[in-house]
């Protein structure tokens, strides 16, 4: 256990660390000013809307449902989820170690959230006239870049080192 202390640990740590209390502060500020404003509409501009919306589902509402045992479920299987991610991130290097990193930071924001709230608070909204991507949050945006390094070090940096 103790080899895995070391300076990429400390580093990792801090930068999950960081994600979260980015991630954290967000929503934190987000949620304060709906409660202050009475609106759930906090800031309107051409292209991006501050607007809290409260996600019971995972990823862009998937899988919302009323029924506690299947939001139990769902929040187990995530928490397995990040423990995996946290064995396969002390045994990786390079690029897979800061994707697993990011998705770590992540998921650790929504999960608690999940825990808190029983939802996650999503509030970025970036549209183009009547298009509207998902609502997300800065957790969704460090789990996405995660994913998209994770895919890119599959397709062309693990092939590199095999040819």
């Amino acid at each position: 256990m103790f080899k895995y202390l070391n300076k990429n640990f400390v580093t990792n740590f801090l930068i999950i660390i960081s994600i979260f209390a980015l991630d954290r502060f967000s929503k934190m500020y987000v949620i304060f000013q709906n409660e202050k404003n009475l609106s759930t509409e906090l800031f309107e501009s051409k292209y991006l809307n501050i607007d809290l919306i409260w996600n019971e589902g995972i990823a862009f509402g998937l899988f919302s449902s009323k029924n506690g045992l299947i939001y139990t479920f769902i929040s187990v299987l995530i928490l397995i989820v990040i423990i995996i991610l946290l064995f396969l991130l002390m045994n990786s290097q390079n690029l897979k170690r800061f994707s697993y990193t990011m998705i770590i930071g992540g998921a650790l924001g929504n999960f608690l959230d999940r825990v808190l709230y029983k939802s996650v608070p999503d509030f970025i909204d970036i549209h183009f006239n009547d298009f509207h991507w998902f609502v997300f949050n800065f957790a969704d945006v460090f789990i996405s870049i995660g994913v998209v390094c994770l895919i890119f070090d599959e397709v062309f940096i693990q092939k590199e080192t095999n040819e």
